[in-house]
């Protein structure tokens, strides 16, 4: 399955880019999963979701839990909590 990631604030600025276009593995059936996937491309990505569980997901604009299904995904957001005030 082939898909469109962005990355967002502090993740992006971990990752050393703005979004790229991924070939999933077909082990790579959920948000939980993504995240691992991604974990394993390398010491940025390491970086970036080390505390996985506070990375939020969005798949096509809408908020995602990490049990999620993700396929027919056409885009997959990656960011950190939102803060505000």
């Amino acid at each position: 399955m082939k898909v469109d990631l962005v990355y967002f604030a502090w993740v992006r600025e971990r990752i050393g880019k703005p979004g790229e276009t991924l070939e999933l593995p077909d082990s790579v059936r959920n948000v939980g999963d993504l995240l691992n996937h991604l974990k394993g491309l390398g010491e940025e990505y390491q970086m970036a979701l080390e505390h996985d569980r506070v990375i939020r997901v969005a798949i096509n604009q809408e908020h995602a839990e990490y049990d999620e299904p993700i396929a027919g995904a056409r885009e997959i957001g990656i960011f950190p909590p939102m803060t505000g005030g």
